[in-house]
């Protein structure tokens, strides 16, 4: 027999099932000198005041850019049962040569030959100098890439972490010695391919062998260094040679993003509107903390929404990891120098004072700059903007967002529709939707967004980014 709670008196059950502001709470505002109702949600937004906003008339913006042969560089995917670990079979094709290769029996039986190994922080796990013999896909921990200086002194030049990959020009066939040593930075649980065990399965399949030479074969055409296809060009010639003829080629499947919308449903008891409506106007103030609510969900959706969101919309080559944890001036060193013309750090709080912690370690003071008038953080005289709403993880990590904005510097924009029918503010709309049968007035509150990114240099993550222990503030 299930209990029922009897403590709860019946003015509590009404209030539970109300749909509108209450008399008792409106008289707060028609009584006494007073302030406006405030809202402890509000934060300082800096992303929507930063971005500059296009307007989109027919509901998508088409990002049209040059044609680019890269096949594939993204993260690969695990699971585990306890200890083991295994790779997803459909997740090898985010490995260059094998994207979009869509037979799963042998994407299968591929992942069933990759070998499960340990290293402890400090292992080398493949030395500079040996010869290229297997694919590494770093299923936890980062490992550390290590070459040899002009001097001949190791120096660390990059840092691989969960989901990415070394070694994988063993699927061209090529005899390649090992341009670097891997050293785990932490404990270390990666999957190995040797190469014998590929070069059976090549064998056997000739879709695979069939898939891997047309890769091979979109990989030699003629391509700058960001994977777009080449212009030819002739200089410094004298005479008159026959001059190259060429032509700039697009991408025939340009990335569209549809705006999205964030809405809720205001309503107001008449009586409310009717009664208590001096000094303050009900419907007013309840529209203007709704809308200051949209808002707040708007910028977390232009940096969580997965579908379009900064966080999840990086390029991977402007995704690096922070090399000792904690960020460092040289983590934002190398975040920086990944793209021209950086014009702002987004960060959580936390990240920023674990950054200045940092600095007061090695007995640096970051500048400050006048923006907007604010008196903001600063690196390199790029100012560090927090963001609440950059999330910290349990295990307290964090990323922060670099990025390069307008659409004239093919950077970062907003997007978003104005001119809408009973619009409150750019890109907001309150609608009266009528009146019910227990005389709630009811408003539609909406608006309408997204945010596109021009060129893939635009944007760029420091990811892993520690902040210790202290008080959670997102």
């Amino acid at each position: 027999m299930t209990a029922v709670d009897t403590s709860r008196s019946g003015s509590d059950v009404v209030e539970d099932q109300r749909q509108s502001l209450s008399t008792a709470a409106a008289r707060n505002l028609a009584t006494t000198t007073k302030s406006q109702p405030q809202m402890q949600n509000i934060s300082s937004r800096w992303l929507l005041k930063v971005l500059p906003w296009k307007q989109v008339v027919g509901g998508a913006y088409r990002v049209n850019q040059r044609r680019t042969y890269s096949i594939g560089d993204g993260r690969v995917t695990f699971t585990n049962v306890g200890a083991d670990v295994q790779v997803i079979p459909a997740e090898l094709r985010e490995l260059p040569l094998l994207r979009g290769f869509e037979d799963i029996a042998v994407l299968t039986a591929l992942a069933q030959r990759f070998e499960q190994r340990e290293y402890a922080a400090g292992d080398i796990i493949v030395e500079a100098g040996q010869p290229v013999d297997q694919i590494i896909l770093i299923a936890h921990g980062r490992v550390n890439k290590i070459g040899r200086g002009d001097y001949g002194d190791e120096a660390v030049t990059g840092v691989l972490a969960d989901g990415e990959y070394f070694g994988d020009r063993v699927l061209t066939g090529s005899l390649e010695l090992w341009g670097f040593t891997a050293k785990a930075a932490t404990q270390c649980t990666v999957l190995a391919l040797p190469r014998q065990a590929f070069e059976q399965m090549n064998g056997r399949s000739d879709g695979l062998r069939a898939h891997v030479q047309r890769a091979l074969d979109r990989a030699d055409r003629p391509q700058n260094k960001h994977g777009e296809a080449a212009i030819d060009l002739a200089s410094g010639h004298e005479g008159e040679p026959d001059l190259p003829g060429t032509f700039v080629d697009y991408e025939l499947a340009p990335r569209e993003y549809e705006l999205s919308v964030a809405q809720t449903v205001l309503r107001v008891h008449s009586r409310v509107a009717d009664l208590y409506n001096e000094p303050m106007d009900q419907v007013e103030q309840q529209i203007r903390l709704t809308s200051e609510a949209l808002r707040e969900r708007q910028e977390h959706e232009m940096i969580n929404n997965r579908a379009f969101g900064l966080l999840h919309n990086a390029d991977l080559k402007q995704r690096i990891h922070t090399r000792t944890g904690a960020p460092t001036p040289d983590d934002l060193d190398e975040l920086l120098s990944r793209r021209r013309k950086t014009q702002f750090l987004f960060a959580h709080p936390s990240a920023i004072a674990a950054f200045g912690r940092e600095c007061n370690k090695l007995g640096l003071y970051p500048g400050e700059i006048d923006f907007n008038g604010h008196k903001i953080p600063a690196w390199r005289g790029v100012p560090i903007l927090p963001c609440n709403k950059i999330p910290v993880s349990d295990t307290r990590t964090t990323s922060i967002i670099a990025m390069r904005t307008g659409e004239d510097d093919q950077g970062v924009i907003g997007l978003h529709k104005t001119g809408l029918p009973d619009e409150y503010e750019p890109g907001l709309s309150v609608r009266f939707m009528g009146i019910n049968d227990k005389a709630i007035i009811s408003y539609l509150v909406s608006t309408y967004y997204s945010v596109a990114v021009m060129t893939p240099d635009a944007l760029g993550i420091l990811d892993d980014v520690q902040v210790g222990l202290g008080r959670d503030l997102s």
